[in-house]
């Protein structure tokens, strides 16, 4: 508690001096200001952030700060920004001067393959925590597995008739593939299989472009996995695969390089619009056994409710957020959903 206190009296005198900063330098700007001994200068804004916080910030963002403050005062820097980022490993401090240090980020990995070409993106990114994997998939079609900092598996999904991009990615548990959506088509992805003609299965036509896909969690081990997706007319579709779909529904007369096709027609699907724009998220919440999705709509920004709902007309819980929702997520612990608009 009294460190809690001493940080915020610190943090108070800190904001002091970046408001008399900002009238200096605004001051300065206007040809007001006249030198005086309390000017201050990058020497004595230095010594000043570094009696107040120590060695919980780095000289780089210390001058950071300070340049951003006099190259544009109008828009000033969150206090925040004077601890920085610690994108890196720290060289030569202790674990017990890291338990000091204001805001304890946590190291970051880097990944030194390239998975994508010039001109790509990458559109999503999974992490499978019980197999201790991540999934990449990128715009142009590169999707890739890895283990910790290594590659395991990866294929380029290029389509000679569908140029459609891929637009989200999501590992399916039970079944024990990959699945991603591209505008016009959902891909399986079986990217343990050793056997050269089948290593997945691309399910189409879709009618809509679709977006965003997720994979419902569910707390049996059965042999399926369901899905849910959204499109750009604000549908949301539920789609559950089982083993058994992979043998009866292939077509025989078409395959797209190794992956079988399967006519989205002889499937289940229910749908349901539940937005007037285009889906922008997707997700599934184990822990409260309800699905979210969001969109840019003002009116049915965000959807909150059963998967049930999909496959009836009973009302949904939602709001409004005006200019809509792009991002939201579950925090468990504070028990709260925050969104992004």
């Amino acid at each position: 508690a009294l460190e809690s206190i001493d940080f915020k009296n610190a943090l108070a005198q800190f904001q002091n001096l970046v408001e008399k900063m900002i009238i200096q330098r605004t001051k300065e700007s206007s040809g007001l200001y006249t030198k005086d001994d309390d000017e201050i200068d990058y020497e004595k804004f230095y010594k000043t952030t570094r009696t107040l916080f120590g060695s919980a910030v780095k000289d780089q963002d210390i001058q950071a700060f300070f340049r951003k403050i006099m190259s544009n005062p109008d828009e000033r820097p969150e206090w925040t920004e004077i601890f920085g980022c610690f994108s890196r490993e720290s060289v030569g401090i202790s674990s017990a001067s890291k338990e000091t240090l204001v805001l304890l980020v946590s190291e970051k990995q880097q990944i030194a393959h390239s998975v994508v070409k010039r001109k790509d993106v990458i559109k999503g990114i999974v992490k499978v925590p019980l197999l201790r994997l991540t999934v990449t998939a990128s715009q142009k079609g590169m999707i890739t597995v890895f283990s910790k900092k290594k590659i395991l598996f990866s294929y380029f999904f290029y389509f000679h008739q569908d140029t459609a991009w891929i637009t989200g990615c999501d590992f399916l548990p039970n079944l024990n593939y990959v699945v991603a959506v591209t505008e016009s088509t959902i891909i399986l992805w079986d990217y343990k299989s050793k056997e050269s003609e089948s290593n997945g299965f691309v399910i189409k036509p879709m009618k809509n472009c679709l977006l965003c896909v997720c994979t419902v969690t569910m707390a049996d081990n059965l042999a399926k996995d369901t899905i849910l997706m959204g499109d750009d007319k604000g549908y949301v579709y539920l789609l559950t695969i089982t083993s058994d779909d992979f043998i009866m529904k292939q077509s025989k007369a078409e395959k797209v390089l190794k992956f079988k096709v399967m006519d989205s027609e002889s499937f289940d699907m229910p749908k349901r619009k539940l937005h007037d724009d285009w889906v922008g998220k997707i997700k599934y919440f184990p822990t409260l056994k309800l699905f979210g999705s969001c969109s840019t709509d003002s009116i049915n920004s965000f959807v909150l409710d059963d998967i049930k709902r999909l496959e009836d007309h009973l009302p949904v819980k939602e709001f409004s957020v005006p200019k809509g929702v792009n991002a939201f997520t579950y925090c468990g612990k504070a028990k709260v959903i925050v969104t992004g608009g």
